[in-house]
C-alpha cells in the first residue's frame, strides 16, 4: 500500500473539545423525483465523521440519486442536506468535500500533471503534489495525456482531483467500475488509508463484496428508501439459518426432503443447500452420503441478507440510480 500519511491537518480538527461534533453528512427527509417519478423517498441518513460507508443498492435502488442531492448538484423536492454542518453548495466552496461521480469526464488534450495542477490551484492549502500523486496511485502517470489513459488509469486521476484539497469528506459513486481486480484492489487499500487518518468516506456501489469487505457501516438501499442500516455482520444476521456447501457430482434426489433445508442451489458439481437447523441437515447427509468432499458449513452471506431485504419490495415507484 502506498504511504498514505502526510503533514495534511487533521480532518476533524478545528472543532471545540467537549462539544458535540458535527456529523460529516446530515440527510433528512430527502425526496427526489425526475418528473413522475419518485427516485428518493423520505430519506433519513446521518454519518459521523471519520466513518466508511457504503450505500448498497441494485441500480435503480437510488443511491446515486442521493450522493447527487448530497452534493447540490439539483435541488430536491423535500428534505435537507448538510455536509459538515453546511448546506452543500457552502461545503463544496470551501474544499471540505472531494467527489467522484459515476460519470466524471477530464479535459481532453491535456496532461494529467496539468489537470492536477489547475484543479490545486483552486485551494489555499492543497495536498501536496508529490504526496498526492502517490496516495492516488498516479505518480507515473503525471506526463501522460488524458486520452491515452485506461478506465482504471482515469478513475485514479479522478480520486487525485478529489483527494487535491485534502477533504475530510469523500463521496464516491461507484468509484471501481471501470477497474480491473487488481486495481479495485489497489484503490480499496488507498481508501482504507484514507479512512485509517480519519477521512470519512461514503461511497455509493452494487458490489457486495467491496461493501462487505472495505465498509464499517453498510446502508441498504431499495426504492429511494433505507431498508437496513448497520455493520456488515449485523445485517447478515438477519437472515436465520446456514449454508452447507459440497461437491456432488451425482444425482441430487432427495437433498430438497432433507431436514432443516429451505433452498437449493450451487452450479455444476457444487451444492449448496439452505438450512434452519445445519445439524439435522449434517446428520441426514451423512447418513444418506458416502461422502461429502469439500464440506463447508457457512453463515448467510452478505449477498443472501441483500436479497432477502430487497425481496418483497415492490418498484411501482420507478425508483432511479
Amino acid at each position: 500500500m502506498d504511504d498514505v500519511s502526510h503533514s495534511r491537518r487533521d480532518p476533524g480538527e478545528g472543532h471545540a473539545r467537549g462539544m458535540p461534533e458535527t456529523p460529516a453528512l446530515a440527510i433528512e427527509g430527502l425526496t427526489v423525483r425526475y418528473g413522475q417519478t419518485l427516485a428518493v423517498d423520505a430519506l433519513d441518513l446521518r454519518i459521523d465523521r471519520g466513518e466508511t460507508v457504503a450505500l448498497l443498492g441494485s441500480n435503480g435502488a437510488g443511491k446515486s440519486s442521493v450522493v447527487n442531492a448530497a452534493l447540490g448538484l439539483f435541488r430536491p423536492a423535500a428534505g435537507t442536506v448538510r455536509l459538515l454542518g453546511r448546506e452543500p453548495a457552502a461545503a463544496l466552496q470551501a474544499g471540505g468535500v472531494g467527489a467522484m461521480l459515476q460519470h466524471g469526464g477530464l479535459p481532453s488534450e491535456a496532461r494529467v500533471g496539468e489537470v492536477l495542477a489547475l484543479v490545486r490551484r483552486r485551494y489555499a492549502d492543497p495536498w501536496p503534489l508529490a504526496d498526492l500523486a502517490a496516495t492516488a496511485g498516479i505518480a507515473g502517470l503525471l506526463d501522460r495525456g488524458v486520452d491515452a489513459l485506461s478506465g482504471g488509469q482515469r478513475q485514479r486521476v479522478l480520486l487525485a482531483l478529489a483527494l487535491a484539497g485534502a477533504p475530510p469528506l469523500l463521496l464516491l459513486d461507484e468509484p471501481t467500475s471501470a477497474m480491473d481486480v487488481k486495481g479495485r484492489q489497489a484503490f480499496w487499500t488507498t481508501m482504507r488509508g484514507l479512512a485509517d487518518r480519519g477521512h470519512t468516506v461514503v461511497f455509493a456501489t452494487h458490489h457486495l463484496d467491496e461493501a462487505d469487505a472495505v465498509a464499517d457501516r453498510v446502508v441498504v438501499v431499495a426504492g429511494g428508501r433505507v431498508l437496513a442500516d448497520g455493520t456488515a455482520a449485523k445485517i447478515k444476521s438477519r437472515i436465520a439459518g446456514r449454508t452447507v456447501r459440497f461437491r456432488c457430482p451425482g444425482p441430487r434426489d432427495g437433498l430438497a426432503a432433507m431436514p432443516g433445508v429451505t433452498g437449493i442451489g450451487g452450479e455444476g458439481d457444487l451444492v449448496e443447500l439452505n438450512t434452519t437447523d445445519a445439524e439435522a441437515t449434517l446428520r441426514a447427509l451423512l447418513a444418506s452420503r458416502t461422502g461429502l468432499p469439500d464440506l463447508e458449513v457457512r453463515g448467510a452471506s452478505l449477498e443472501q441478507a441483500f436479497l432477502h431485504l430487497t425481496s418483497d419490495l415492490t418498484t411501482a415507484n420507478g425508483a432511479l440510480r
